[in-house]
């Protein structure tokens, strides 16, 4: 039995990566997946479709909320309702190890207008159709680095450990409504632009790796059950929770 079946997802950040990892995932289990990125998914959503699946692709700016509340709207009108939101759209991968010191404003705004804003006001967009039908699952992705304090991040670290508070607090205020909003929080992953940031990969692979219980590297398979499991109703009696996953590098 198909976990969502005819569930509507709306992955933020879906078409590369992870993000559309989570996209095909979802789309096996029943999902009906809205691909929502800043770049064009659409070659994604056709795939998905060819599979077998429902996907559409819409193009938004998370950290812009007339684009949010659009891309919330077109979701809706295509697919009759809204699910599951999986804010997963962040600036991680092109950021430069760098001191705090040398982090200027500009680039700070930035990391927070996309890894904070962006959460807040895609769930404000969406909670409104999930009230509406009584359910909703919002899955807010954070990062093991919270809970580690990692260096030569701060931007990335403190709009991760933001998303923590956030998920708590908002989980209080939409629990009435029958909507579970929990948290996921992977290690360090194998991902494209990680793989592509060289930089990132040979200072952090080797002290991550040394950290962690299961020595080996994790990909964004690793991921896609501990993904399910929020977005289900698996977690029906659970909101307001982190959910780390890394190979055992963080235990909380």
């Amino acid at each position: 039995m198909q976990k969502l079946k005819d569930r509507v997802a709306i992955i933020t950040g879906g078409a590369q990566g992870i993000g559309a990892a989570y996209a095909r995932a979802m789309a096996a289990e029943g999902a009906r997946v809205a691909i929502a990125d800043i770049l064009d998914g659409t070659s994604l959503a056709k795939e998905i479709e060819a599979a077998g699946g429902r996907a559409m692709a819409v193009q938004v700016n998370v950290a812009d909320e007339t684009s949010v509340l659009a891309m919330a709207e077109a979701v809706n009108e295509h697919f009759g309702r809204i699910d599951i939101l999986v804010n997963n759209a962040a600036v991680y991968a092109s950021l430069q190890l760098k001191p705090f010191s040398e982090i200027d404003v500009a680039e700070w705004d930035k990391v927070m207008a996309v890894n904070v804003r962006g959460p807040f006001v895609c769930a404000k967009a969406v909670v409104p159709f999930m009230r509406s039908n009584g359910y909703g699952r919002i899955v807010n992705i954070s990062s093991g680095t919270p809970f580690k304090g990692t260096p030569n991040l701060l931007h990335y670290v403190t709009s991760k450990g933001a998303i923590l508070a956030l998920s708590r607090a908002l989980a209080r205020e939409v629990g009435g409504d029958g909507i579970c909003v929990n948290t996921l929080a992977p290690g360090l992953v194998l991902s494209e632009g990680v793989i592509q940031n060289t930089d990132m990969r040979e200072k952090l692979t080797g002290p991550v790796l040394a950290s962690r219980a299961i020595k080996r590297d994790q990909t964004p398979e690793d991921l896609i059950e501990p993904l399910l499991f929020l977005a289900s109703d698996a977690c029906a009696f659970m909101t307001g929770e982190t959910l780390v996953v890394d190979g055992g590098s963080v235990m909380h």
